[in-house]
């Protein structure tokens, strides 16, 4: 019976390298992809479909932007057990969450174990050795979590000391710089995204946006504007600006469900969430005209109190 083991898939290089190398030792990899409401890294799930499909690898997505999984999701951000980065970034517990959803995975299908392409000091906040512990114990998977890019700094796994998997052949990376990783890039011939930041959760700037939205009732349509556009909470009613076309776009397409208003002259596209009525209405309007060519800086400076 040829060898199994589940590989965390992000889509970066780090990753891809983790499937390569299991591949190398003779494991049949499947990947999971956690698709996140909060952005997901330098890559997709599209760009990790593409990349699973051409170095054959199954690929399992876990979509954490709707339902239950979004429910979850939502739970841990807003309440924590570990500390937060420099944004409201729980990483820890984030990491918590994804893993014990890919050790239930594992258990169902009977696959004992789990590959991950982290580094250790990659990381400031889930990569340090007192992070990476914490999690391993959290999620349930003591001698199960493989991490091939820094295995050798590390302690065994079960599957290192049964001998189906080659500690020689694994690697001992450790820190921020990525010139290892490049060169097993070219040894084992496969390309990747430029590294970029993916999770809005990081973000410095969006703290007052998403301490302010996270109180209310976030569902799978409103939690994909938290990075988008203008934000901006009139009389406790909550209305979105595009500031591009990109972003016009997908307000028109969520707006469907809410009040929408679409200007007539070139301007934001608006989106009103929460009940509205016409003194906010004609504020809106307000907001477009100011947020357009026609708009000038005092009138923005009007509605700065009212920005997230």
């Amino acid at each position: 019976m040829k060898k199994k083991c589940i590989v965390m898939l992000s889509g970066g290089l780090d990753s891809r390298l983790a499937i390569k190398i299991m591949q190398e030792q003779g494991f049949e990899v499947l990947s999971l992809f956690f698709k996140l409401p909060v952005g997901t890294g330098c890559c997709d799930e599209n760009c990790s479909f593409s990349f699973s499909q051409t170095h054959g690898v199954k690929l399992k997505i876990f979509d954490c932007t709707k339902k239950k999984l979004l429910d979850e999701y939502l739970s841990l951000i807003k309440k924590p057990k570990y500390k937060r980065g420099a944004g409201i970034n729980p990483c820890i517990d984030c990491r918590i969450f994804m893993f014990k959803k890919a050790r239930e995975f594992a258990d169902k299908n009977k696959i004992d174990l789990i590959v991950t392409g982290e580094v250790l000091g990659e990381r400031p906040m889930s990569q340090k050795r007192k992070a990476m512990d914490i999690i391993e114990d959290e999620a349930g998977l003591k001698g199960r979590l493989l991490r091939p890019l820094s295995a050798k700094l590390l302690e065994e796994t079960e599957a290192e000391k049964k001998g189906l998997v080659n500690r020689k052949k694994l690697y001992n990376i450790e820190g921020r710089n990525r010139k290892n990783q490049m060169e097993l890039a070219k040894k084992f011939n496969i390309t990747y995204p430029t590294p970029a930041g993916g999770c809005l959760l990081c973000e410095k700037e969006l703290i007052k946006r998403f301490n302010t939205l996270l109180k209310r009732n976030l569902n799978e349509d409103t939690i994909n504007l938290i990075g988008v556009g203008r934000h901006f909470i009139i009389n406790d009613i909550w209305i979105v600006l595009g500031r591009n076309e990109k972003e016009n776009k997908i307000i028109e397409f969520i707006g469907k469900k809410y009040d929408l208003i679409i200007p007539e002259f070139m301007g934001p596209s608006a989106i009103i969430l929460d009940k509205s009525n016409k003194k906010i209405k004609e504020k809106v309007n307000e907001l477009i005209i100011t947020y357009s060519k026609k708009g000038n800086l005092k009138n923005r400076k009007k509605f700065e109190k009212y920005k997230l």
